[in-house]
């Protein structure tokens, strides 16, 4: 009797309680697969190039969306500043991939020369190609280790991941909560911003860093196949990433910050120390933004200030709350059916709708088709697409 008591009480293994892992892991396998054999680079080229990086750059936005689902969604944070750690990753791969490209193009215009240049014409060189458009000529402190991919890969977590500590750390001690953390989380992001628009900070100001899509070593590589290849890495991430938030939300941790969310007195009463459990969830997903912008800007081939806007981390906050936030594959949907659908409408594969006295443009109607749709959802499903998904899945199950 005590035995099979035991057997009674024994957990159940992590996948059976969550079958929708298995479910998320097949479609996301299924669609990159497909993807790969109509590609231009690997299959039949049914699937344009550019379309192909769209994909890419959707599965970016669906890992940073699921980042957000996980700090707000489930512990109750709305953080208004997560595109910035979205930006820093960017950044932070932007310089390594900025410097190598112009080392080539620096090494191939020095080699006619009778004498083999030193160390330091050619970092002068670099320095020059890369600032003179700011009026500079000297490589800046910050980027010290542009040169080597291993500690940029590393900046790409611990930026991101070290800004959202300190910052964490100030505001969850002092118990900021509700809209003032909101509030405090997007004044962070419009400084950051501001900041990097300076031609002084060391990142070329509003240029911005640019051609991010020519990778070092893979100039005879064609862009066809880099673009299915960035497709997989980005793939492989979102499915790292919704592994790892489905393992963090569905054990003992997840229930306590869902706890925090919902009556956060409560457990501090009980003797958790909240505080901590709120800046591990922040910095965590601040660091899954990061290596979601590392993936993203090399397939957007550029990366500048105004991609840090605080506007971009409210459309992100929109994204999770249209896919049904406090479900992972909610944000999932919301973000990559926003992302398609922005790609449709502004990039020209939606026609213009002539309605005899106007013709509505798209390009100029799209974000007030989307606060619409926000709206919509808002009032008649609030628990977003996703909520709609889990009443079709009871209907069939009855």
């Amino acid at each position: 009797m005590a035995r099979s008591l035991r057997t009674l009480k024994k957990p159940r293994p992590f996948l059976e309680r969550n079958p929708s892992v298995l479910i998320f892991m097949a479609v996301l396998s299924i669609v990159t697969l497909v993807a790969t054999i109509l590609s231009e680079g690997f299959g039949v080229g049914i699937v344009s190039t550019s379309f192909i990086k769209i994909l890419g750059k959707t599965l970016c936005l669906c890992l940073v969306a699921l980042a957000m689902d996980l700090v707000w969604g489930y512990c109750g944070i709305l953080s208004l500043g997560h595109f910035a750690f979205f930006g820093l990753g960017g950044y932070m791969i932007g310089m390594w991939l900025m410097f190598e490209r112009t080392k080539d193009i620096v090494l191939e215009s020095l080699s006619g020369q009778p004498l083999p240049p030193t160390t330091e014409e050619i970092r002068d060189a670099i320095g020059t190609q890369i600032f003179g458009v700011v009026g500079g000529s000297d490589i800046p402190a910050i980027w010290h280790f542009a040169d080597s991919f291993g500690a940029q890969i590393a900046l790409v977590i611990l930026i991101p991941g070290l800004f959202a500590l300190a910052f964490g750390w100030l505001a969850f001690r002092s118990r900021v909560t509700g809209v003032y953390l909101s509030i405090l989380t997007q004044a962070m992001t419009l400084a950051l911003a501001l900041y990097l628009f300076q031609n002084d900070s060391g990142l070329r100001g509003n240029n911005g860093l640019s051609g991010l899509q020519n990778i070092p070593g893979l100039d005879a590589v064609p862009q066809s196949i880099v673009s299915v290849s960035f497709l997989w890495g980005s793939a492989i991430a979102l499915g790292l990433g919704y592994l790892l938030a489905a393992w963090i939300v569905s054990g003992k941790f997840g229930n306590i910050i869902e706890g925090i969310r919902d009556d956060e007195p409560r457990v501090r009463f009980l003797g958790y120390p909240v505080e901590t459990f709120k800046l591990f969830v922040f910095t965590l997903t601040a660091v899954i933004s990061g290596v979601a912008g590392a993936l993203y800007y090399p397939q957007a081939g550029i990366i500048n200030p105004a991609e840090l806007a605080p506007i971009a981390s409210i459309y992100l906050a929109v994204w999770v709350a249209i896919g049904g936030r406090g479900r992972l594959y909610g944000a999932v949907i919301g973000a990559a059916a926003v992302s398609l659908l922005s790609s449709a409408f502004t990039g020209g594969q939606v026609p213009d709708l002539p309605l005899g006295f106007a013709t509505l443009q798209w390009v100029d109607w799209w974000t007030v088709f989307l606060g619409f749709g926000f709206v919509i959802i808002t009032l008649y499903a609030p628990q977003g697409l996703g909520g709609l998904i889990d009443r079709l899945v009871r209907k069939d199950n009855r």
